[in-house]
């Protein structure tokens, strides 16, 4: 006789509805923690509390935590933490319904996967957000943070002013229930001083947007119909045209913008461009961290 399986309670089910895995391993918390580095003076938002695995410790390193779940059964249990720790304050809402504070602040969360997109953008559309420490899923983290040697649309576009990294793996037995994939710890920074002044931002996402394309299957044949210049730019940025879009690193396409505006004689005699953008600053590049120098180079 076959062994009888384990019955799926209606609490298993409902737990995988919200895409809950929590934490259960110490050295796995205690990398998350590194990651987010929280300060004395901080203020800082949970996303997914779950039964305080993250909460208690973070909230020893902070000044204040508001500590955000959704699950009604996991309630009494995080308001009973919050009576017990005056930093901590206890929500039972949706993070993504919650208004940003109108202070400086950073989130940090073992985050439901499904959500991750949608907690993504929350963070990154937060004026006052200063870092985001999240626990995502592994294949997601690499992706955004270019860790695999590709980049992603979102990661170029948000460049300019945020930083992306992989800060961590977690392997799955560290969660409970175990999920089918290992979990990434990927950190957002928002830069103390953007790479672009603010009056490029809308043309050098109009160029990534354009980039990102997909017309001919390279950068120089998306970005060719706009710009006639191209192929002398990325000559000048030491880039194959023939580059496919993923692989051109985020400070390469701040130096093309740069140079693709500072050859435009509208742009140089200080009216607007056949792209509609207004000249651009010198752009600050960021090329620290880098295990290796960017292809072209």
């Amino acid at each position: 006789m076959a062994p009888r399986r384990p019955r799926t309670t209606a609490r298993d089910r409902y737990r995988r509805v919200l895409s809950q895995n929590f934490l259960a391993d110490p050295a796995a918390l205690a990398r998350v923690l590194r990651a987010a580095r929280p300060g004395p003076d901080d203020l800082l938002l949970e996303v997914g509390a779950g039964r305080g695995q993250l909460t208690r410790p973070l909230a020893a390193r902070c000044r204040r935590l508001i500590a955000y779940e959704v699950d009604p059964a996991l309630a009494p249990e995080l308001a009973a933490l919050s009576a017990a720790l005056p930093r901590v304050t206890h929500r039972q809402q949706d993070f993504l319904a919650a208004t940003p504070p109108d202070e400086p602040f950073s989130v940090v969360g073992n985050i439901p996967w499904s959500l991750t997109a949608a907690v993504v953008r929350w963070c990154l559309a937060a004026p006052r957000l200063r870092a985001a420490t999240l626990l995502t899923q592994l294949e997601y983290a690499r992706k955004r943070s270019g860790d695999h040697g590709r980049w992603s649309r979102l990661t170029v576009l948000t460049w300019p002013e945020h930083h992306w990294r992989l800060a961590g793996r977690v392997p799955r037995a560290a969660f409970r229930p175990v999920p089918s994939v290992d979990g990434g710890i990927l950190r957002i920074e928002r830069r103390a001083e953007p790479l672009l002044p603010a009056a490029a931002l809308p043309a050098y996402r109009r160029m990534v947007e354009r980039g990102f394309g997909g017309i001919g299957g390279s950068l120089a044949a998306s970005l060719r119909p706009a710009y006639p210049r191209v192929d002398g730019a990325l000559r000048a940025a030491r880039l194959d045209p023939a580059t496919p879009v993923g692989l051109v690193w985020p400070e390469q396409w701040l130096v093309l913008f740069r140079l693709l505006h500072a050859v435009d004689p509208g742009a140089a005699a200080g009216s607007r461009g056949r792209d509609g953008a207004v000249p651009a600053a010198p752009v600050r590049t960021a090329w620290r961290g880098r295990r290796a120098a960017p292809p072209g180079r």
